[in-house]
């Protein structure tokens, strides 16, 4: 297959799953490359996600590497077969990678969780909400590109609206709540949104009140988004340096801890929807 100029998230977790199973087999990325009959660079290639990989050699090297979790296998198979040109590909070169790898994260999540402190989740946000957050974190946005990005979020809720929406929760401190991003009667829209979204019977959102004892809450906001089998699931965090995709099995069953932890001491679904429509009755 031809050499990509660069990977997505989604090609780049393929290859470093295959890397992956080549580790924990104890070969070589030579002795991968004569199962295959290539070479070692376009083994490289694969694991890096530059280079794509059949589903006949995904398979092939599985079986090389003694790989015997079958749900994981075909869940690689279907990966390397994936040909889904998404709604995102059109905003490819006028937004960043980091949006357009979680808009495809989010397609073919399993599920969906979501913590946060500060800010509503994008997936709940109203369009005047997200453009407010966005115009304030870069106030020098060129207004058609501002436009693109908060386009961008409101089409990310695909998700929740399509005939198979994706099972979704949201852990939302009281905090986030309060802020008014935007003002009084937008930050009433906006809550009025939530509680809308969260009528939805896959949708769930619960608060973390302010009046909670010993919470230390998750460090920052936080995504977790299910995979077909649960190694292949992501966390994506928002870093330093950009946005961080984490796949390594023990960060994620940390998160996954994580996740439980914050949502056990968070109100339950109803008592949260009422909160939720005190607070918009206090603006």
């Amino acid at each position: 297959m031809a050499r990509r100029k660069e990977a997505t998230a989604r090609q780049a977790r393929l290859g470093a799953e295959l890397r992956k199973l080549r580790e924990a087999a104890g070969l070589k990325g030579r002795e991968a490359a004569a199962l295959l009959g290539t070479d070692s660079a376009q083994v490289s290639q694969i694991a890096f996600g530059t280079a794509g990989v059949s589903e006949e050699r995904v398979r092939r090297l599985a079986a090389h590497y003694a790989c015997t979790g079958t749900e994981l296998i075909e869940a690689l198979a279907a990966m390397a077969t994936d040909r889904t040109c998404g709604w995102w590909e059109e905003y490819r070169g006028t937004l960043p990678n980091s949006f357009l790898d979680l808009s495809e994260l989010e397609h073919h999540a399993s599920y969906r969780w979501d913590v946060d402190f500060l800010h509503v989740p994008g997936l709940l946000q109203t369009e005047e909400y997200a453009r407010a957050l966005f115009s304030y974190v870069n106030p020098d946005f060129p207004e058609g590109e501002l436009e693109r990005w908060v386009e961008h979020r409101m089409r990310r809720r695909a998700i929740l609206e399509r005939p198979d929406p994706v099972p979704y929760e949201a852990v939302i401190h009281e905090a986030a709540l309060r802020i008014r991003v935007v003002d009084r009667a937008s930050t009433r829209a906006q809550l009025a949104r939530v509680l809308e979204l969260s009528d939805a019977t896959h949708v769930t959102v619960r608060v973390v009140p302010f009046e909670l004892d010993s919470f230390a809450g998750a460090g920052s906001a936080m995504v977790y988004a299910g995979g077909p089998v649960p190694q292949l699931d992501t966390v994506v965090r928002d870093g330093p340096h950009g946005t961080l995709f984490i796949d390594a099995e023990a960060q994620l069953g940390r998160f996954r801890t994580l996740f439980r932890r914050v949502e056990a001491v968070s109100l339950e679904p109803e008592r949260s929807r009422d909160f939720i429509h005190k607070l918009a009755k206090e603006l």
